[in-house]
C-alpha cells in the first residue's frame, strides 16, 4: 500500500474536483469561505511545487440561488430558466471570489466553462487542450464548471441523456482531455465502502482499488448525502473508470478538513486510492452515453 501511495509526490498534472456541498455552511446555504481559502491555499502551494493544477468546481447554482435571495420567490424554483439564469448569477460570484482569494496568494486564475460540443467535436476538443496546456505553462489555475447557463445535462440528470451530467465525470473528462497523471475527488464521504456506510453500519472501507472491474463499478449506487450535490457514489466510479483508463490515479477523499489535500500529496494512506489501468482504446465520450 506505501508504495502506491509513493508515487503520488511525484505526480505532475493534477486534476481537483470539489462539490457542491463541500463549499457551504449545510446550515444556510452561503459559502463557507474558511473552506474557499484553504483550498485556494493548498492549490497555491502545489503550484509553487511546481505542478500543474486544474479545479473543477461545483456550487454556481446554489451561489446563484441564495444571492437572488427573496427575490427567487418571483420565480418556479424547478423551472429550467431559473437555474440557468442562478447559473449564471453564481458562476460569476464564484469566480470573483476566486480571483481574489488566488490573488492574495499571487496566484493568477483563469475561468473555463465546458460543454458536450467542446467534448464530442474534434476541433472543439482540440481547442480546449490548447487553451489548457498553454494556461497551465504559463503557470495560470484553470477552475472549471460545466456551462449550466448553456447546458442542461447537469441540471436535468437524465441517466438516458447524460453527456458530462455531473462534476465527477467532469473532473474525469478534462484528466482525460489534459492528460492528467492525478484525479483528486473530494467530496462528503471518506472513499468507496463495500456498502452505503449511512445505512450498514459493517460496510467496509477499501483503502485500495489495483484494477477497477465490474464487482467495483457495482458497488457505486445511485445516491447521494447532499441535496446540494448532483453526483453520487455511482458517477465517482464512472469517473474512476474514464480516470484510470486514461492513466491517472484517482484518490476518493473526503472534503470535510480541506488541508487533506496536502497529505494526499505527501502519499498518506488516505481516501480510497484507485490505480491507473491506460487503455489506449478507451472512449471516454461513449463510456458516459453508454452509462
Amino acid at each position: 500500500m506505501g508504495n502506491y501511495r509513493d508515487v503520488i509526490k511525484d505526480k505532475k498534472r493534477v486534476v481537483i474536483k470539489i462539490g457542491s456541498s463541500s463549499l457551504q455552511h449545510a446550515e444556510t446555504g452561503d459559502l463557507d469561505y474558511t473552506k474557499l481559502d484553504v483550498l485556494v491555499r493548498e492549490i497555491c502551494n502545489m503550484r509553487n511545487q511546481g505542478k500543474d493544477v486544474v479545479l473543477v468546481s461545483s456550487g454556481a447554482i446554489a451561489a446563484g440561488k441564495k444571492a437572488i435571495g427573496k427575490h427567487a420567490v418571483k420565480s418556479d424554483s424547478k423551472n429550467m430558466g431559473f437555474k440557468q439564469a442562478c447559473a449564471a448569477i453564481g458562476q460569476a460570484r464564484l469566480m470573483m471570489i476566486y480571483q481574489k482569494l488566488f490573488a492574495e496568494y499571487n496566484q493568477i486564475a483563469a475561468q473555463i466553462l465546458m460543454t458536450k460540443n467542446i467534448l464530442t467535436d474534434e476541433i472543439n476538443r482540440t481547442n480546449a487542450f490548447n487553451t489548457f496546456n498553454e494556461l497551465l505553462n504559463l503557470g495560470v489555475i484553470p477552475i472549471v464548471n460545466e456551462n449550466d447557463t448553456v447546458s442542461t445535462y447537469e441540471i436535468l440528470l437524465d441517466d438516458d441523456d447524460v453527456l458530462i451530467g455531473d462534476n465527477d465525470r467532469l473532473s474525469a473528462i478534462v484528466a482525460n482531455l489534459i492528460g492528467a497523471d492525478l484525479l483528486i475527488m473530494l467530496s462528503d464521504v471518506d472513499g468507496l465502502y463495500t456498502d452505503d456506510p449511512r445505512i450498514n453500519p459493517d460496510a467496509r472501507f477499501i483503502e485500495c482499488i489495483e484494477n477497477l472491474d465490474d464487482h467495483y463499478m457495482n458497488m457505486g449506487k445511485a445516491s447521494t448525502g447532499s441535496s446540494v450535490g448532483t453526483g453520487g457514489m455511482n458517477t465517482k466510479m464512472s469517473a474512476a473508470k474514464i480516470a484510470s483508463s486514461s492513466g491517472a490515479d484517482i484518490i476518493i477523499a473526503n472534503s470535510e478538513d480541506i488541508r487533506i489535500i496536502h497529505r494526499i500529496m505527501d502519499g498518506r494512506n488516505v481516501g480510497t486510492m484507485i490505480l491507473a489501468h491506460e487503455d489506449p482504446d478507451f472512449n471516454a465520450i461513449d463510456f458516459i452515453n453508454n452509462k
